[in-house]
C-alpha cells in the first residue's frame, strides 16, 4: 500500500530581487532547508527550487509526518569507579541517579550506560524552527534594512507562504523593530501591474498554475527558453538571427516575471560605430539583444524584452527605448568621433599617468617591459619582431580613448578600429586586440604570430612581476589573475605548438622588472652597503620612509627587533629562485588543463620532477607517451617492479648508511638472470639515450617496456641479500640501476599506482 507523503512550499515575497543574484539565492534556499532537515533526521524525495524577479520558491517532496524515534546510549565509568567519576558521567548524561542507568558485561568489564529514548516531532513543528532559522543565516551578497526593523533581507519583504502538506505552519519570521513579526500564509500576489491582487494556494502545482494565470512564469529555465523563441521569431520575421549571448539571456530572466519579446530600430546614422561597443552600450545599459544579417554583421535592428503586455501591442514601449538608445549611441558616437582625432601613438604617453601597481610601475613603464619581451618571443618563435614591437608598444594606448573609459570590455577590440584607421600593419592592429587573450578556457586563443608574441609578453611580465613583488595566489585568493595568466600561456604555447623556454623567458622578464623598481628606487642594492660592518645600515629617506639592510652577521642578531614587513626597500630574490617558484606554479595550472584532456596529474609531477623541462610542448609529448605506457601490462608491470626495487634499494642504504648507486661490477654476476638484467638494462640505456634526444618518446617507452621480462626474472630467481657482502652490493646497485634507467624518462617514484 503506497503511502502519500506531505509537500513542504515556501515562498519569500519581496521586491524587486538584483538579476544577479536570483539563480544563486534560489540554490542556498535550497541547499540551507535541506541541510536542516538532515540534521533534524528528515528524509526527503525530491527538492526544487525557483526564482523571479519578486519571489523565491522551494518546494520538497517526501517529508515525514514526524521525524523518527531516537535512542542514544552513552557508555559510563565501569561499575566501582570513584565517586567523582561517577557523578561526572551523570551530569554528562543529564541523569540524577545511577538507578537511571543500566549495567553490562562488555567482556572487558562490567560499565554504567546511560539510555535515553528521544520520541519523535511532528515534523510541521521542525520546519516551523528551520524556516525563520534559514532565514536569518540566508548568505546574501548585499542586503538592507527597511522601515524601523532590524532584520536585514535583500530588499523589503512583503509575505511568506509556508504550506506543509496543505495546512499552512504556525510560525512567524521577526523582522525585528516597530515592524513586528511576518507569519506564515498561504497568499502571494502575481504580476505587480498586469495581476496584483492577492491570491491563495493550497500546493505547488495549484501555486505555479495560479502564478501564470497570474502573469508569472515560476520557471527560470522556461523565461529563459521563451525570451530566446520569441526573439528568434522577431528575428527571422525581419530576415535576420539572433547574436548569441548567453549571459545577457541569463540576466534578462531575471528582470521579467512575463516575458514579452519586441522588436526595435537603430538609427542609421550610428552604424558606422564599431559594432562591439553599439552591442556593449546596448547589453550594458539597455539589457537588449543585437541582431545580425546573412553576412554575419550588426543589423539596425535590436529586441527588447518587457514584463508587461500592453494594449498597442508595445507600440510606445518599442519608441520609448529607441528614444532612450538614441542618446546612449549619440554619446557613443560622439566618442567615436573624438577618439578618432588623436593617434594612437600620441596616446602612449599618457599611460604614465595610470598605475599598474605601486611597486611594479605605471602602464607606461610596463609597456616598455612588453616590447623587449615580444620582440624577444618573436624572434625566438619566428614572427616579425618589429611588428611585435609595435603592437606592444600600441596595445594599451586605447585605455585612454573615450571610447574604452565609458565601455572597458572594448579595450583591445578598440586599439585595432583606431591602428588599422590610422593605416597600421593588420598584424599590428590584430595583435593589439588579440592580447589580452586568451581570457578564460572558452575563451579563443590567438594563432597570428605576432599576436601570439605579443599575448605572452603581457601575461609573463604580469606573472614575473607580481611573484617578484610577492603578491601570489594564495588558496582561492587570486586578486591579480595570476592563475588565469599561467592557464593563458599554456594555452598560447601548446596550441600554437611553440618550441620555447620558459626559464629563459622569466629570466628576461626579471631583468626588466628589476629595471623598473630599481628606476623606482625600490631597490637597494646590498652592494653599496658596508658588506663587513657587523651592524645593520639604516637609512633615513624621504618622506620619513626607511630602509635597513642587513649583511649575514647582522641578520641573526636577537636584538633586530625590527619591522620588516613595513620596510618601504626590500632586497630582490635570486632569479633562480623566481624561475623555480614560478615553473612550480605552471606545473600545477598544467595539471589542471591536462586534466580535462584525461591526463593524469601524477604523471606530470613525474616529469616536471626530472627538474630542467620548460619546453612544455616537449613536457606534454613525454607525459602522454608516459601515459600510454603506464597504461599497458608491460609499462603496469615494470612500474610494479621499479617499486619493488626502489623500495629495497632504499631500505638497505638507510640499514647500511651508504648509497649503493656506483656502477655495476660485470665480475660479480654469478646467476644468468642478474646477467641478463644487467644486459638489458645496458641495452635499454643505450636504446633510449639517442631516442630520448630525438625527442622520440613512444619509441623511449618501448624500449623500457623490454625489461620486463630480465626483471621479473631477477625478482623470482635472484636473491638480492645475499650472504656474501660483495654480491649483496653488487645486486642492490643493480637494481639501483633499474631506478636510474628509468628515472632517465621521468620520476617514477611519483607515479601512482
Amino acid at each position: 500500500m503506497s503511502v502519500n507523503m506531505p509537500e513542504l512550499l515556501i515562498e519569500f515575497f519581496s521586491e524587486e530581487i538584483p538579476a544577479r543574484m536570483q539563480a544563486r539565492a534560489a540554490d542556498d534556499l535550497k541547499r540551507l532547508v535541506t541541510e536542516k532537515l538532515a540534521a533534524n533526521g528528515l528524509t526527503f524525495a525530491s527538492a526544487e527550487a525557483h526564482s523571479t524577479p519578486r519571489r523565491l520558491a522551494l518546494v520538497i517532496d517526501g517529508l515525514p509526518e514526524r521525524t523518527a524515534d531516537v535512542r542514544e546510549e552513552k557508555k559510563g565509568p565501569r561499575v566501582g569507579s570513584p565517586e567523582q567519576a561517577v557523578a561526572g558521567f551523570l551530569k554528562s548524561a543529564g541523569l540524577t541517579s545511577l538507578d537511571q542507568c543500566e549495567q553490562r558485561d562488555t567482556g572487558k568489564g562490567v560499565f554504567y550506560f546511560a539510555v535515553a529514548e528521544k520520541k519523535g516531532r511532528a515534523t510541521a513543528e521542525v520546519l516551523a524552527e528551520i524556516i525563520p532559522a534559514v532565514m536569518g543565516d540566508f548568505p546574501w551578497p548585499k542586503s538592507m534594512r527597511w522601515g524601523t526593523g532590524t532584520v536585514r533581507w535583500v530588499r523589503p519583504l512583503h509575505s511568506i507562504i509556508a504550506l506543509f502538506g496543505g495546512a499552512v505552519l504556525e510560525g512567524s519570521f521577526d523582522l525585528g523593530g516597530a515592524q513586528g513579526k511576518l507569519v506564515f500564509g498561504n497568499s502571494t500576489r502575481g504580476h505587480r501591474f498586469l495581476s496584483p491582487d492577492a491570491f491563495t494556494v493550497s500546493d505547488f502545482a495549484d501555486y505555479k498554475a495560479k502564478l501564470r494565470d497570474a502573469h508569472v512564469v515560476l520557471d527560470r529555465a522556461e523565461r529563459k527558453a521563451k525570451i530566446k523563441a520569441d526573439a528568434e521569431a522577431l528575428a527571422a520575421q525581419e530576415g535576420l538571427t539572433l547574436s548569441p549571448d548567453d549571459g545577457l539571456l541569463e540576466e534578462v530572466a531575471g528582470l521579467v516575471e512575463w516575458p514579452v519579446a519586441l522588436v526595435g530600430t537603430i538609427d542609421e546614422k550610428f552604424m558606422d560605430v564599431p559594432s562591439e561597443v553599439l552591442i556593449t552600450s546596448m547589453r550594458t545599459h539597455q539589457k537588449y539583444f543585437a541582431l545580425l544579417d546573412k553576412a554575419g554583421k550588426m543589423a539596425p535592428r535590436f529586441v527588447v524584452v518587457a514584463n508587461t503586455v500592453t494594449a498597442d501591442g508595445g507600440k510606445a514601449i518599442v519608441a520609448g527605448n529607441e528614444r532612450v538608445l538614441r542618446a546612449r549611441l549619440s554619446d557613443a558616437k560622439f566618442f567615436w568621433d573624438q577618439d578618432r582625432k588623436t593617434k594612437l601613438e600620441d596616446r602612449v604617453s599618457k599611460l604614465g599617468a595610470i598605475t599598474f601597481h605601486a611597486k611594479l610601475g605605471t602602464v607606461a613603464e610596463k609597456v616598455t617591459r612588453v616590447q623587449v619581451l615580444a620582440a624577444e618571443i618573436a624572434r625566438a618563435i619566428g614572427a616579425d619582431a618589429d611588428a611585435a614591437t609595435r603592437a606592444a608598444l600600441l596595445s594599451k594606448a586605447d585605455l585612454v580613448t573615450e571610447v574604452v573609459g565609458e565601455f572597458p570590455e572594448v579595450q583591445g577590440i578598440m586599439g585595432r578600429y583606431y591602428a588599422l584607421g590610422e593605416g597600421e600593419n593588420p598584424a599590428v592592429a590584430e595583435a593589439i586586440a588579440e592580447h589580452y587573450k586568451p581570457l578564460g578556457p572558452s575563451d579563443s586563443c590567438p594563432t597570428a604570430p605576432v599576436s601570439v608574441a605579443v599575448a605572452l609578453a603581457d601575461k609573463l611580465d604580469t606573472l614575473v612581476g607580481f611573484f617578484a613583488i610577492d603578491e601570489k595566489p594564495t588558496g582561492s585568493k587570486d586578486p591579480y589573475a595570476l592563475r588565469r595568466a599561467a592557464l593563458g600561456i599554456i594555452r598560447l604555447i601548446l596550441e600554437n605548438g611553440l618550441r620555447v623556454k620558459l626559464a629563459p623567458l622569466f629570466a628576461s622578464a626579471y631583468d626588466q622588472i628589476l629595471e623598473t623598481l630599481n628606476e623606482r628606487g625600490l631597490i637597494w642594492d646590498l652592494d653599496r652597503s658596508n658588506p663587513d660592518s657587523s651592524t645593520p645600515l639604516l637609512l633615513q629617506l624621504e618622506e620619513g620612509r626607511q630602509v635597513v639592510i642587513l649583511n649575514e652577521q647582522a641578520r641573526s642578531m636577537s636584538d633586530l627587533d625590527i619591522a620588516i614587513h613595513n620596510l618601504d626597500y626590500w632586497e630582490p630574490k635570486a632569479a633562480a629562485k623566481l624561475g623555480s617558484d614560478l615553473l612550480a606554479f605552471f606545473a600545477d595550472r598544467l595539471k589542471v588543463t591536462l586534466r580535462d584532456q584525461g591526463v593524469r596529474h601524477d604523471l606530470v609531477d613525474a616529469v616536471f620532477a626530472l627538474g630542467g623541462e620548460d619546453d612544455l610542448v616537449r613536457l606534454l609529448a613525454r607525459v602522454k607517451a608516459l601515459q600510454t605506457f603506464v597504461g599497458s601490462e608491460e609499462g603496469a608491470n615494470l612500474l610494479a617492479a621499479y617499486k619493488r626495487a626502489s623500495n629495497i634499494v632504499r631500505i638497505e642504504e638507510k640499514k647500511d648508511g651508504k648509497a649503493y648507486d656506483q656502477p655495476v661490477d660485470p665480475a660479480l654476476l654469478t646467476l644468468a638472470e642478474e646477467k641478463d638484467l644487467y644486459g638489458a638494462l645496458s641495452g635499454a640505456g643505450e636504446t633510449a639515450r639517442p631516442l630520448l634526444a630525438k625527442e622520440d618518446f613512444t619509441g623511449t617507452m618501448a624500449a623500457l617496456a623490454r625489461l620486463r621480462g630480465p626483471v621479473d626474472a631477477f625478482f623470482d630467481k635472484v636473491t638480492v641479500n645475499a650472504e656474501q657482502a660483495d654480491l649483496r652490493a653488487n645486486r642492490l646497485r643493480l637494481l639501483s640501476q633499474i631506478r636510474a634507467t628509468l628515472n632517465a624518462v621521468a620520476d617514477f617514484s611519483r607515479i601512482e599506482g
